[in-house]
């Protein structure tokens, strides 16, 4: 296989498994209920614009804060790291409303698809690889989102409960190894 399309590879499971969008499908069957149904395409796209908009204008806005990209994905790597721990161990470290009833901002567009762990991931992965491969997998993954949100019902009948949680874990060991290499690859840019 070329090296671009396992570029592509890495950096769509990468964030496919922070998004954590199967991991999601109990809160966002849930929030379903509650809301009275998701408006799929409105969801996904505001996620994108959040994800699309990190990609392109959080790094000078981290220059702005006067924080260098290094510094970043270091601290991103350390997030996604515990998201990771989070994902294995079943304990959550960071917490999220997730009784709001507001539009589709919040909470499934923020923080739960593109929440704080997915665009630190962005920046973190920018500091190793080209913005068009990132906006690749960016669109690959929201295209994913939008099937998901389409199809929860059918997809919870299919997983099960312990399908989910086979899913959830293996992922979590996916995005340890992920941020194990972002750090170790970042750690000497600090070092001056």
């Amino acid at each position: 296989m070329p090296a671009g399309f396992n570029e592509v590879l890495t950096v769509t499971f990468t964030l496919f498994a922070v998004i954590d969008i199967v991991g999601s499908i109990p809160l966002l069957l849930s929030l379903k209920k509650k809301m009275g149904g998701i408006h799929e395409v409105k969801a996904t796209l505001i996620s994108g614009g959040l994800m699309i908009l990190f990609l392109y204008l959080g790094e000078p806005f981290l220059h702005i804060l006067g924080v260098e990209t290094h510094s970043f994905a270091v601290a991103g790597s350390i997030v996604i790291f515990i998201l990771g721990l989070e994902m294995i161990l079943g304990i959550e470290f960071f917490k999220s409303d997730k009784e709001s009833k507001t539009t589709m901002m919040v909470p499934i567009a923020f923080p739960l698809i593109a929440g704080s762990g997915t665009l630190t991931t962005i920046i973190s992965l920018k500091a190793n690889y080209e913005e068009s491969l990132l906006l690749i997998a960016i669109l690959i993954n929201l295209v994913i989102v939008y099937i998901v949100l389409k199809s929860l019902n059918f997809i919870e009948r299919i997983l099960g409960p312990a399908g989910m949680v086979a899913i959830r874990k293996f992922f979590g060991v996916i995005l340890l190894a992920i941020a194990v290499k972002i750090f170790s690859s970042n750690v000497p840019g600090l070092i001056k």
